[in-house]
């Protein structure tokens, strides 16, 4: 009897396949090239050496996890571009809009300023100074028993001398306290969503002047 090994029939399948099969997608061409294979390699064993069972189930297996990492691949693929999407969606929505994101800029116009701060634990002071060009204070805000989180503020421009401060744009710097302890907070600056910009990180929004930043970024919308 004339039998033919394992490898010289799987090697002469393969050949077969690559001359003869059309065009099929990944998937479905490796699934059943496998079949086949596998197949073949059944009719064709040595019925004094038949294939192990452990060796039947091992190849089974390895198709299965290839397939089914296959469709893990397009799930995932598929929960990314549904992010995109939503993503994108909840960004158009926020054209025109006022936000607050960090930074330290503060615009004064002759109707005022908007501004911001978070802090990262409630404190039973926050105080804010505002500092022009110069780096001299203009104008120092405190605000008592406050919860963690963002806050807006409206600035109507007054300086702590009682004068009317010059239009421009001012830093701000912030401090905050609960008891005799620090608490952790930074300033937030106010501009307007001015575009959308799709990259390949996700979807990023310009801010006035002020620059890009994610949708993540946001810290309140007013």
């Amino acid at each position: 009897m004339t039998t033919v090994s394992n490898n010289q029939t799987a090697n002469s399948v393969l050949a077969s396949l690559a001359r003869s099969e059309p065009v099929q997608k990944p998937q479905e061409d490796q699934q059943g090239r496998f079949l086949k294979l596998l197949t073949t390699q059944l009719r064709n064993q040595d019925p004094m050496n038949p294939m192990e069972n452990a060796e039947m189930t091992s190849q089974l297996a390895q198709m299965s996890t290839v397939d089914g990492i296959e469709r893990l691949n397009k799930l995932v693929q598929s929960f990314f571009d549904s992010r995109a999407s939503s993503e994108g969606l909840n960004a158009a929505a926020l054209l025109g809009r006022g936000v607050l994101v960090e930074g330290r800029s503060l615009a004064l116009t002759e109707a005022g300023a908007v501004g911001g701060f978070e802090i990262d634990g409630p404190a039973d002071r926050v105080t804010l100074t505002v500092r022009d060009s110069a780096g001299l204070a203009v104008k120092q805000m405190d605000f008592d028993a406050v919860a963690a989180g963002s806050h807006n503020f409206v600035w109507d421009g007054s300086a702590d001398d009682g004068s009317r401060a010059a239009d421009g744009i001012y830093t701000l710097s912030l401090s905050a306290t609960l008891g005799n302890e620090a608490v952790g907070g930074r300033t937030l600056q106010f501009g307007p969503v001015t575009s959308i910009v799709r990259g390949n990180s996700g979807t990023d929004l310009q801010v006035g002047d002020l620059g890009v930043f994610k949708v993540a970024d946001i810290k309140q919308i007013l």
